[in-house]
């Protein structure tokens, strides 16, 4: 029998030792053995910081940005490999669908805002510059860099894929070098995304490498420079996390668990309301998903006492319709577990439940009929929540859950904080105060919830659908942590720093211009410069502009703002001002008057303003002046050869009156022609 090989040191090997058997979740037939026995942890990680860690540490943001846009791209080209192999694991196409074009969709995901937000430098300046003395001469801010460890994944067998890339992005992102070890039941996919990884040759050597197996001694390695990502059941990620040497080192652990994860029917809703109807497909659907196989998966469903028997009997008429298949057949709505021993585990947990108290409402009995490891949709209930702990604290993690009643809005919420930590949540309602209720009452509980209505639900991705930009995790049961979340991902993995000295100081160790710091002057306007030739800091001082009635005037009539503290003498002398003022945005307008070089040259175009603060009122015969400053540069990846380079400049203009007061500051990003680009296929 094929041994399922491990990937490290640069090589793939076999492991000697004890040995386990995959077997298919459909047919049953014996596919791998796998063990990591004999291998060595230590050279492997020892690779990994020294080949991978320091090829991707001298890669900039951007740059690892456009490398996970190129695995994104080789992945997606070869996804029907993977999706046969993903058969093996009892996995229906759709099942397939989220786990490996998901995470091949995080990765594009990652790779957009890495190019957009990050900078084009090993360093990150993470804030603005925060001052810390009254003549501004002493300030800090914080950057962030890459740890010179590994990140090491472990992951659960439910999404292979998925699980792995959606840490994969921010771990490469941030310049770590990854060492993945999936789960076992489901390997085989994981594996063989990983060699399609290597043979592409898109990734530095030692970026990656892989365990099929246990980790052995790997553990004991580790120190204050590596991270470690956890993902399965609570009651093992609460073990690896008490680690003597995670605990000793301070290694960061970021744990997410399965959880006991609700769907709440509101109060306002009825059998007759389009809502009813999708609370009970919302139900259906993330019972039956990956085969109930999801950490997200809906467990406990809350319902008013008044809708008890309208929900259960919806329930029931819908599971009963779905009978779990090999997914290959025409009309299979769900597959089978992904194996033998997971379909024994969920009977398991089921005959607890039911001897806890719970009803059978549909399903139940594992099918042991056929080889596969089937198991059918099985709805339990619950009459007394309060009274019946495991409903709260066993979970079969299979296409099982519990409908239990409640009494008001305060009992709902108390149900569902009472899984001691969740990933998600659902409340289904119409009514905009129930919804506000419901989150002041159970957000503390829980990492993410989905608030459906009819008007959400037409594009709505569903309770179970971790997103790149949002947070994925819980408190408690939950984990602890958090995945996803958009760059805050990204943060994890890096290390956080307070730099402190001079403005122009932490100018230069950010390579970003920050206000108090030197500037540079040169004859030839910063506006005439191609991107290369621009150097952060480089300045230009305008000439002047003294403001005058006919301006403001002018301008309320180009605009149509005719807002009395502009254009009314006797209710701008009552105001707030005294009396009457320029238009901020007249403000701004003349500004760019006075800094705006007219003639054709490198700058393409205005890509936009940020952060823009009015400090002082512009009044009648106030003078300005504009210090305009190069403050950061970004350079851009063409998308086409036909495309012409380019980058990205922010400028810092400060706006200065007659006292050298700033009376308007602000941010704008231009389009500056770049002398060579670069070919992004």
């Amino acid at each position: 029998m094929q041994q399922l090989t491990s990937y490290l040191s640069g090589q793939w090997v076999m492991g000697h030792g004890k040995e386990r058997t995959i077997n298919h979740a459909i047919s049953g037939e014996a596919l791998y053995q796998v063990t990591s026995e004999g291998l060595d942890m230590a050279q492997a990680r020892r690779y990994a910081i020294d080949n991978g860690g320091t090829a991707l540490r001298s890669m900039t943001f951007v740059q690892r940005a456009a490398m996970l846009k190129a695995v994104a791209k080789h992945l997606l080209a070869n996804k029907e490999s993977f999706y046969a192999i993903s058969y093996q694991t009892g996995a229906t196409r759709a099942d397939s669908w989220v786990d490996i074009e998901g995470g091949i969709g995080t990765l594009f995901a990652y790779a957009g805002m890495g190019n957009r937000e990050l900078p084009d430098d090993v360093l990150w300046p993470e804030d603005e510059m925060i001052p810390l003395s009254k003549q501004g001469g002493f300030a800090a801010r914080h950057v962030l860099t890459s740890k010179s460890g590994v990140a090491l994944h472990i992951n659960a067998f439910n999404f292979p894929c998925w699980g792995m890339l959606e840490k994969l992005a921010p771990t490469w992102l941030a310049g770590l070098p990854a060492i993945i070890k999936p789960g076992t039941a489901s390997a085989q996919l994981t594996q063989a995304m990983v060699k399609s990884i290597v043979d592409s040759g898109l990734v530095p050597d030692g970026a990656i490498s892989l365990i099929c197996g246990g980790v052995a001694n790997l553990f004991d390695l580790l120190d204050e420079q590596d991270v470690v990502t956890f993902t399965g059941s609570a009651n093992t990620g609460q073990k690896l996390r008490c680690h003597p040497n995670i605990v000793a080192r301070s290694v960061p652990f970021t744990m997410e668990a399965d959880s006991l994860n609700c769907c709440v029917l509101g109060e306002d809703i009825t059998p007759d309301q389009p809502e009813f109807a999708l609370f009970i497909r919302e139900v259906v659907r993330e019972m039956t998903a990956k085969a109930g196989q999801k950490c997200t998966a809906i467990r406990r469903i809350i319902v008013p006492q008044a809708q008890l028997e309208n929900v259960t009997q919806a329930l029931q008429a819908k599971l009963a319709k779905i009978q779990p298949g090999d997914p290959a057949q025409e009309g299979v709505k769900m597959g089978a577990l992904v194996s033998l021993e997971q379909r024994d585990d969920v009977q398991s947990k089921v005959q607890q439940l039911i001897n806890a108290g719970c009803k059978v409402v549909v399903g139940g009995e594992a099918d042991t009929s056929r080889a596969g490891a089937f198991f059918p949709p099985t709805l339990l209930l619950c009459l007394q929540p309060d009274e019946t702990p495991a409903v709260h604290e066993l979970e079969a993690f299979g296409p099982v859950a519990t409908v239990m009643p409640y009494l008001n809005a305060e009992h709902a919420m108390s149900l569902a904080r009472a899984g001691q930590g969740s990933l998600a949540g659902t409340l289904v309602t119409a009514n905009g105060d129930i919804a506000r209720q419901f989150i002041l009452g159970a957000a503390r509980a829980h990492g993410r919830i989905q608030v459906l209505n009819q008007e959400s639900s037409v594009e709505s991705t569903g309770h179970g659908s971790p997103l790149p930009m949002l947070v994925h995790g819980g408190p408690g049961r939950a984990g602890g942590g958090e995945e996803l979340g958009g760059l805050r991902a990204v943060k994890h993995y890096l290390q956080r720093t307070a730099i402190q000295g001079s403005p122009s100081m932490l100018a230069a160790v950010s390579k970003q211009w920050s206000y108090g710091a030197a500037v540079k002057e040169d004859a030839v306007h910063p506006f005439r410069k191609q991107f290369e030739d621009l150097q952060v800091g480089e300045s230009l001082l305008t000439a002047r502009r003294t403001i005058t009635e006919a301006d403001i005037v002018n301008f309320a009539n180009l605009s149509g703002d005719h807002f009395y503290a502009h254009v009314d003498k006797i209710g701008a002398a009552e105001s707030f001002f005294g009396e009457r003022v320029a238009h901020g945005y007249f403000v701004v307008s003349a500004a760019a008057g006075l800094f705006v070089d007219p003639g054709v040259g490198p700058v393409i175009a205005n890509y936009g303003m940020e952060n823009l603060r009015f400090i002082e009122p512009v009044k009648i015969g106030d003078t300005l002046q504009v210090r305009l400053t190069c403050k950061r540069k970004t350079a851009k990846s063409q998308k086409t050869a036909e495309d012409k380079p380019v980058g990205v400049v922010e400028w810092a203009v400060d706006v200065l009156n007659q006292e050298n007061q700033s009376v308007a500051l602000y941010s704008i990003l231009t389009l500056v022609a770049r002398k060579n680009g670069d070919f992004d296929a």
